[in-house]
């Protein structure tokens, strides 16, 4: 098993846990907390990172379980995301480029309404790509577990978009 290194190995993962904490407090500045708070916890265990199956996969459940005990205690307000990366082809009108805009935010409001593990499960596969395996392993889960978690959120966030689109619900 090769060395882990905080710089090449942990350093790199701060978007993840970034977006991740996001995800589950709904405020900026708490998430970015939270990520340092999670490094500083890494850092600490660095004695025991040879023993871990999956550093990664440790420093998401770090900070998931932080942003979880921080949004239970402050029961955050609701922040909605920004699509920061989003880009538009030039050939949008201003009309099509507001409607895409607001279909956006209509998904994001409708992810942020599903309970935790669900929008935690979209989070992390959706968003970030993970395998049912890696999510699995941070969230204490069996992979049957997370497919059907994921199943679920997926279904929900399609019948209510689907009743917002064509009847304005």
């Amino acid at each position: 098993m090769r060395e882990i290194s905080f710089r090449n190995d942990i350093l790199p993962l701060k978007d993840k846990l970034y977006r991740l904490a996001l995800r589950i407090t709904f405020d900026s500045a708490e998430a970015e907390d939270i990520v340092q708070d999670t490094m500083i916890r890494v850092w600490n265990k660095r004695d025991e990172w040879t023993q871990f199956d999956s550093i990664e996969a440790y420093c998401l459940t770090v900070a998931r379980n932080l942003a979880i005990d921080r949004s239970q205690k402050l029961e955050s307000q609701n922040v909605e995301l920004t699509p920061e990366t989003q880009e538009m082809p030039d050939a949008l009108t201003p009309d099509r480029a507001y409607e895409q805009d607001e279909q956006l935010r209509l998904v994001h409001h409708l992810i942020n309404e599903l309970p935790e593990k669900q929008r935690t499960i979209v989070q992390l596969r959706d968003i970030e790509g993970k395998s049912y395996k890696e999510i699995a392993d941070v969230l204490q889960l069996t992979e049957e577990q997370v497919k059907v978690n994921l199943f679920r959120a997926r279904q929900r966030i399609k019948l209510k978009y689907s009743e917002i689109d064509n009847y304005g619900l």
